[in-house]
């Protein structure tokens, strides 16, 4: 096994986030399966994860013929047991709903060896509720990536009430294979993260609702005076803004107040308006992704 415990991973569901956590894994040596429940999904996973492969062997970052071989690592699959009976490490990372992550890890309780890690890539739900239909809830870890996951170096654990010291090694273990830095949390709703993050967009939003200043000068004001990587209205796009107001409204209703969702951001959703996924949100977008210039709005 690599770093003497894991040598496959297998990550559930691939899309933006979880199609990132495949392509680190196999970069860091580990044989990674990819699970969705749509083939069509799982292509465009495949296709984003070449061009992500591609852009790093043309900035040094890979070998130039180090991409076949990555590739070569991600078993891309339909097939739920396939997936999860042979691995060493589980990621989930479906959609932020509650009973559907129970269900998925209850099976994977049932498939997997007795002691496999099983992490959960969540942005804000809690750890315990998660493992609450597991027996053995010190499996349960909170394995936290940040968008975009090849290039973001961080991973946030988190670790449930009942979280084992073996569990907390594994994915101590598993980052390090990925080359990334982690940080331990408790679990709270929104972790560290991700509340800290909903206040800086919240905050954005509530300016821009109020013509304090411009979606891209609000961005420009962030990255270029207090050294943010990304604006909080470019961040919501590459996220999606139906994920970001999920989170929102999750905090909302275990935090209070301070979290009381963004009008704008709410009216944005409920018009298909989700960002880089849909081609607009906050900005317009072209088929590859590519930002429209003066298209915000």
């Amino acid at each position: 096994m690599t770093d003497n415990i894991i040598s496959t991973v297998t990550v559930l569901g691939s899309g933006i986030m979880g199609a990132g956590i495949a392509q680190v894994s196999a970069m860091g040596g580990m044989d990674t399966w990819l699970y969705d429940v749509n083939d069509a999904v799982l292509e465009k996973a495949r296709s984003g994860i070449g061009g992500s492969l591609k852009k790093l062997a043309e900035k040094g970052r890979i070998a130039p013929d180090g991409a076949d071989a990555i590739m070569a690592r991600i078993h891309f699959t339909t097939d739920f047991e396939a997936a999860v009976i042979p691995t060493d490490f589980v990621i989930e990372a479906i959609p932020e709903k509650l009973d559907l992550k129970q269900k998925t890890f209850k099976e994977l309780e049932r498939l997997t060896r007795p002691g496999v890690t099983l992490g959960t890539n969540t942005s804000s739900l809690m750890i315990s509720a998660i493992a609450e239909p597991v027996q053995d809830k010190g499996r349960v870890i909170g394995v936290h990536f940040f968008n975009p996951v090849p290039i973001m170096r961080l991973i946030e654990i988190v670790l449930g009430p009942a979280t084992s010291p073996t569990a907390l090694s594994a994915t101590e273990a598993l980052a390090r294979c990925m080359g990334k830095e982690t940080v331990r949390v408790r679990e709270s709703p929104g972790f560290a993260t991700s509340r800290i993050n909903a206040l800086i967009g919240l905050e954005a939003f509530r300016m821009l609702e109020a013509g304090i200043a411009s979606a891209e000068d609000i961005d420009k004001a962030l990255k270029l005076g207090l050294n943010h990587p990304m604006g909080p209205f470019e961040m919501a796009d590459l996220v999606g803004l139906d994920t970001r107001s999920s989170t929102i409204r999750y905090l909302h209703k275990t935090l209070g107040e301070t979290f009381r969702p963004s009008p704008l951001m709410e009216k944005l959703v409920e018009e298909g308006r989700l960002g880089r996924k849909t081609g607009r949100g906050v900005y317009t977008y072209d088929a590859k992704g590519n930002r429209i210039p003066d298209a915000a709005g």
